[in-house]
């Protein structure tokens, strides 16, 4: 399926903003799952393309004002035209970080004794040994029975743990304690970030799900879509991946000036 996609986040400031400097992980890349047939991205001043460590493309830009200006507010577009191949099972380049980097703890997603006994209900494979898919799309659906999806219930600094003792959430917290429960029991599981086209659900379409790796010492991964229960398919544009939300958010920086910001955000996604 080839997906329009175009995403726009508008900044408002109560005060002239003096400096900024941002970084945009808004970049989608072609891989087993996607291609990305054309992308372009704006931003109030010159961007600079890196890879982060995660292999994610990322771009940042520096914002300079005088004392004379008066700029209140900023821009970023990201627009293009992705064809997502529906492939969920993938084999990572061996230039990614090895898998057993997702074993240790995030700050979102940090393993907990309660989160082990949970998934022990789904997932009978040891530490160290090959997971079986069936038992982590039963993890799957077991979380997203455990932590209901309701809209604006969390925030972008609700932990794992925490959304799983109030039982509810947004696609970030369910993903968040898929990865946190994968790293109880001993799987390495990281965060994606991404897109999800459905017509009747617009709410979703800034997305995230997670990866479960199937098999370590071959570089083996899984994506699934904790909030549908299900693989990951032609629905689904892939954006960027990382430890948890804090290491690949759509955008992330610092300023001086400003006073107090607002941010509006809004996402389109059409069958190109």
């Amino acid at each position: 399926m080839k997906l329009h996609v175009k995403h726009t986040t508008d900044y408002r400031y109560t005060e002239p903003l003096r400096y900024a400097l941002q970084t945009l992980w808004l970049t989608p890349l072609t891989g087993s799952a996607q291609t990305v047939n054309f992308w372009s991205l704006g931003a109030p001043r010159e961007l600079f393309a890196q890879h982060d460590a995660f292999g994610n493309s990322i771009h940042s830009y520096t914002f300079v004002g005088e004392l004379s200006d008066n700029v209140r507010w900023s821009l970023v577009n990201a627009a293009g035209i992705v064809e997502t191949l529906g492939v969920a099972e993938f084999t990572d380049d061996p230039s990614m970080p090895l898998p057993q980097l997702y074993l240790r703890a995030s700050s979102l997603a940090q393993p907990h004794p309660r989160l082990a006994e949970f998934g022990r209900r789904f997932i009978t494979t040891q530490p160290g040994a090959k997971a079986d898919l069936h038992e982590l799309l039963a993890l799957s659906a077991g979380v997203a029975g455990a932590v209901s999806y309701l809209k604006n219930s969390t925030n972008v600094t609700t932990t794992a743990l925490q959304a799983f003792e109030a039982g509810a959430g947004v696609c970030q917290d369910q993903a968040h304690v898929m990865v946190a429960v994968c790293r109880s029991l001993g799987l390495a599981a990281r965060y994606v970030s991404g897109y999800f086209y459905a017509a009747n659900e617009p709410d979703l379409a800034s997305h995230a799900w997670a990866d479960v790796c199937l098999d370590m010492a071959a570089r083996r991964w899984v994506s699934i879509d904790v909030t549908h229960s299900c693989l990951i398919d032609e629905r689904h544009v892939r954006l960027a991946m990382g430890t948890d939300y804090n290491a690949c958010p759509p955008s992330k920086g610092v300023r001086h000036g400003g006073g107090e910001e607002s941010m509006t955000v809004s996402i389109t996604i059409e069958p190109a």
